[in-house]
């Protein structure tokens, strides 16, 4: 035998892999006279589970090292691991380190490392330790990785810390694909990863082996503004991106024109998710601009963006530019605020986008006039099988109610100049209201809500009606209430004062992207004011013993202190960004630092932490503070 293989110029190894399929095939064609469907689905899912391990959807409770018996016997026995696929379980770092041993044994043939929803009920400490564990052994084993999949498992910063050197070794070089969607990484977690991809790039370069990632989601993390800059950097050196998705990550246009920067370096870029985000006019400039670099394009979807008719205009000029993206297939630019006057524009965009099977334009403002509009050029350019429901118009319900059609149409056809208009308005209400002019007071006092009225009540809707840019309002409320203890003026003062930043920093916790902008900045103010007057009259001890008090770190020495009623989230994650600023006091993170390892008192039962995630990302960060 192999003296006819020498003869034939094939080797043993090719010679098995074509009995292999060959046998395959005759089994199939030996049961095709037959059908018997399950048989036939026997043979496919025997030659599939010699190439991998799978657990998926198994809800295994992984705790130990004999709790993980069954999958390490399950590697240790694979001929040929190319995937691992343990998605549905939960791992804590025992079992980690045990298939850890097995993967250094036989895990260097390993390719797809398929980890998605793999630490359910597990903490922040168990969760880098397994991570280090699984790529360490990847990394002795020296395997190649080409995917890499984390979806799903919250592990926030603290777990890209795990994941770090990992992402930096030989063993992810390779990466083609890299899945982190929905991790709770944050601005921290995100910049971790940016330098955790730099380095990748930089060490696989200097080894000879350039880093080539083609499919990057990093979806759902809360990234904002900073962590898509830092991804941006990335995105700029790779140059090989064909997939991007980051949705719903509370990215503005100043992080959008960062990202479009980074992305245009990717001509073969194919698929761009930026859905939920708010792109704006602005953003959607910067896109417009990088768009004909994009020849491949298939897949944008910039749904729920803020892009308004003026955003849309700029893109459907981009998208319309005759013979580029001729393999469009899906746009999406539904929940837009878009208005009758894009309908005909964004419909001529699509006019030789002759691959295009999906146009989602819901959930806008077209009204009836622009509904047809959109039909009837769609139809004329073939292209109206592509085209959504659009059974969310917001316009439908103003024109059941009677809304003056022609009205509304002045209104869509000249949209930026309402807008200014609006914003005229709102100065010179700002203006009158200063100036005491009492018609205007009267008309308009119902939109402005004084701190007064808002600490009463401190819902996101009266936040959002605070016209104040600056803290001395909250200063003067704040010496009115303490006004009749002057024995104690400067330690009231200091307390209260705290109470009120909780109040207004408890809503940096709100889904609503304009609410939390509105609590991080007003929140920035407040504490920048607090420390000055701490520092001025010798407040410091005062200050952090009631920050710790109001935080629910420890409890309070004045039996007539009322109850925290605030959300401790948004009030912990506020912190994640003030905590950074210059006039934060290195003692108060000290303090901070020294309390947040000890459970949030809530009530005198004892009860699981709700707020351990908020306090590790704090605490993290001020780690992070302290070694820098």
């Amino acid at each position: 035998m192999n003296n006819m293989l020498q003869n034939s110029g094939v080797t043993e190894k090719v010679y098995r892999e074509r009995k292999t399929k060959f046998g395959l095939f005759s089994t199939l064609r030996k049961n095709m006279s037959s059908f018997n469907l399950s048989e036939l689905k026997d043979v496919l899912k025997d030659n599939t589970e010699k190439t991998g391990v799978s657990f998926a959807g198994k809800f295994l409770k992984l705790d130990s090292e004999k709790d993980a018996i069954e999958v390490v016997k399950a590697i240790e026995e694979c001929p040929h691991l190319e995937f691992f696929n343990l998605e549905g379980n939960t791992l804590g770092p025992l079992a980690a380190k045990a298939i850890a041993e097995a993967l250094k044994k036989n895990g260097a043939a390993l390719k797809r490392a398929l980890w998605k929803d793999m630490f359910t009920s597990r903490s922040k400490e168990e969760i880098p330790k397994a991570l280090e564990y699984l790529g360490a052994s990847l990394s002795t084993a020296g395997a190649q990785l080409t995917e890499l999949e984390l979806s799903d498992n919250a592990f926030g910063p603290i777990g890209i810390k795990g994941l770090a050197d990992f992402l930096t070794s030989s063993t992810c070089y390779s990466l083609r694909e890299l899945h982190l969607n929905n991790n709770g990484l944050g601005i921290f977690g995100g910049k971790m990863l940016a330098k955790a991809l730099l380095d990748c790039c930089q060490n696989s370069s200097r080894d000879g082996t350039q880093l080539a990632l083609k499919v990057f989601d990093v979806g759902r993390n809360r990234l904002e503004n900073e962590g898509a800059e830092a991804l941006a950097s990335v995105f700029k050196k790779l140059t090989t991106l064909e997939e991007v998705a980051m949705p719903q990550n509370s990215i503005t246009h100043p992080g959008i024109i960062a990202l479009a920067k980074g992305l245009s370096a990717n001509p073969k870029l194919r698929v761009l998710n930026l859905n939920d985000n708010t792109v704006g006019p602005q953003g959607a400039q910067a896109l417009a601009n990088i768009l004909p670099n994009f020849h491949a394009l298939e897949h944008l979807n910039l749904g729920d963006c803020l892009l308004k008719t003026e955003g849309s205009l700029i893109l459907a000029a981009a998208l319309g530019i005759k013979g580029n993206h001729p393999s469009l297939m899906e746009l999406n630019l539904s929940f837009n605020e878009i208005h009758t006057r894009a309908a005909a524009p964004i419909a001529q965009a699509m006019a030789d986008k002759k691959q295009l099977t999906s146009l989602h334009l819901d959930g806008n403002s077209f009204g009836t006039d622009g509904r047809a509009i959109l039909r009837k050029c769609l139809t004329n350019f073939e292209r109206i099988d592509s085209l959504g429901t659009l059974s969310e118009d917001e316009s439908d319900e103003d024109e059941e109610e009677g809304e003056d059609e022609e009205e509304d149409e002045d209104e869509n056809e000249d949209e930026d100049e309402d807008e200014e208009e609006d914003e005229d308005e709102d100065e010179d209400v700002n203006e009158d209201y200063t100036n005491d002019n009492g018609a205007i007071i009267i008309k308009k006092i119902e939109k402005k809500v004084t701190v007064t009225d808002f600490l009463k009540s401190p819902t996101e809707e009266k936040l959002l009606l605070l016209q104040y840019e600056n803290a001395q309002p909250f200063v003067e409320y704040v010496k009115d209430l303490v006004k009749d203890n002057d024995t104690q003026s400067e330690f009231k003062f200091t307390e209260e004062f705290i109470k009120m930043i909780m109040n207004v920093s408890a809503l940096c916790g709100s889904g609503f992207f304009d609410v939390r902008i509105k609590a991080e900045t007003l929140t920035d103010i407040l504490y920048a004011e607090l420390f000055a007057f701490a520092v001025k009259y010798n407040q410091i001890t005062i200050l952090n013993n009631s920050l710790l008090v109001n935080l629910g770190l420890i409890k309070s020495e004045d039996k007539t202190t009322g109850k925290i009623d605030w959300n401790l989230e948004g009030c912990f994650k506020a912190l994640e960004k003030i905590s950074q600023k210059e006039y934060f006091l290195q003692q108060t993170r000290d303090t901070l630092k020294l309390f947040l390892e000890k459970p949030v008192i809530i009530s005198h039962a004892k009860v699981i932490d709700p707020f351990q995630d908020a306090k590790v990302a704090l605490g993290f960060v001020l780690n992070c503070i302290q070694t820098t």
